[in-house]
């Protein structure tokens, strides 16, 4: 797993910050709001469904913290 690997996943957990992605692997990536859509996002359910397929880019990588962020933007 590699900043600016594109992939595509399943929309696990949705918060108030964003969308947790599963990506295949054991842990989920996060997609922030800011990175959903190119324009302002006031409610992530407005963008994103629970279960909906997406495509998502790598942005980075965190194993000491497990944490990957994702993003929905080109």
């Amino acid at each position: 797993l590699r900043p600016g690997m594109k992939l595509p996943g399943i929309v696990n957990n949705i918060t108030n910050f964003g969308c947790f992605v599963d990506i295949g692997i054991k842990e989920s990536g996060l997609v922030h709001i800011s990175k959903l859509k190119n324009e302002f996002v006031s409610d992530v359910n407005s963008v994103v469904k629970l279960h909906q397929h997406v495509q998502v880019t790598v942005l980075e990588v965190d194993e000491a913290r497990k944490r990957i962020q994702l993003s929905m933007v080109d």
